[in-house]
């Protein structure tokens, strides 16, 4: 396993609609194993494949705390059939913004269809944070970032900061929107 760059805003790679995923195979097992080891390493609870360069509809989620036994899961071609009318908010944030966090509202259950990393065909029923982080990472790959649910102004701000911070990095550093996490 190894930890991959991840894609930072305002790199337009973050706005970039991933494609299916034809097969399941073991080079797609090893990206998501990379996936997850450059999340834990970040750190975060999610990751999407396009936040690290590959335009691909897989993404990985673990909820386990710091001193739980990791529960990763990997969720490849994931597509929401139904989601609650009931909506509640979450203080989100996004290993591709670093260091911004906005309080979004989505909707408080949803159900996924998806395969997993056997390329067996699964369903979940996810609620709370399980559904918020399904939710923000099924959005990764559809080109849409959680600052799209927030505020023109508030998002108007952030990508302006994101912009600046990568005209101003020196020369000789990693190549601009790219940071090793």
């Amino acid at each position: 396993m190894s930890i991959k760059p991840l894609i930072i805003l305002p790199d337009p790679v973050l706005r970039q609609v991933s494609k299916p995923i034809e097969r399941v195979d073991g080079a797609l097992r090893k990206l998501a194993d990379d996936m997850l080891e450059t999340m834990y390493d970040a750190p975060g609870i999610g990751l999407a494949a396009i936040q690290v360069g590959e335009p691909l509809r897989m993404l990985v989620i673990d909820l386990a705390k710091e001193d739980e036994t990791p529960a990763p899961h990997v969720f490849i071609n994931p597509e929401v059939l139904d989601s609650a009318d009931q909506r509640s908010v979450y203080e989100e944030g996004c290993l591709s913004i670093p260091d911004y966090y906005a309080e979004v509202e989505r909707p408080a259950a949803v159900r996924v269809k998806y395969l997993d990393r056997d390329g067996k065909l699964q369903e979940i029923e996810a609620e709370g944070l399980m559904a918020t982080c399904l939710q923000h990472e099924i959005d990764h790959l559809n080109g849409v970032l959680f600052i799209d649910h927030i505020s023109k102004l508030k998002r108007d701000m952030v990508v302006k900061k994101f912009k600046k911070l990568a005209r101003d990095k020196p020369s000789g550093s990693k190549a601009p929107g790219k940071l090793v996490g």
